[in-house]
């Protein structure tokens, strides 16, 4: 049996604004854009490269969910962006204007910095361990 992790959904108060920081600023690519009904939508987004895991970016739809924008996980880093090349990466994202929360640091399991959305929502950007050089 094989199972995988396919999608997980992240709440944003827009898809348009979610696709235009994902896809147009970081890169992402844009798998599916399905209109569900005059105010849903199947949005689906994933990092260069990436063979099965997605997000789902999720439109927000009242209080309840608007409050949950950006803090889905109460403030702890909510998702871990891992890239074989960390310097060409955070180099990159910093000349996009994707704020970090912090400057590089080395920890057993490799290279991490701390950076936000605009919407709120903290990622790890990870180079492992097992691909430093």
């Amino acid at each position: 049996m094989k199972q995988f992790l396919s999608a997980v959904a992240l709440v944003v108060p827009d898809y348009d604004a979610g696709i235009a920081f994902y896809v147009d600023t970081l890169g992402f690519t844009l798998i599916d854009d399905i209109q569900m009904s005059p105010t849903k939508r199947w949005v689906t987004i994933a990092p260069p490269g990436s063979t099965e895991t997605r997000l789902l970016l999720a439109r927000a739809d009242g209080p309840l969910q608007e409050a949950a924008i950006g803090s889905q996980t109460g403030g702890r880093v909510a998702f871990i962006l891992t890239t074989d090349d960390f310097v060409r990466d955070h180099a990159v994202m910093q000349a996009r204007g994707v704020q970090f929360e912090e400057d590089p640091r080395h920890e057993p399991y490799g290279i991490v910095a701390v950076w936000q959305d605009p919407f709120g929502n903290r990622w790890d950007l990870l180079e492992p361990s097992s691909q430093n050089h």
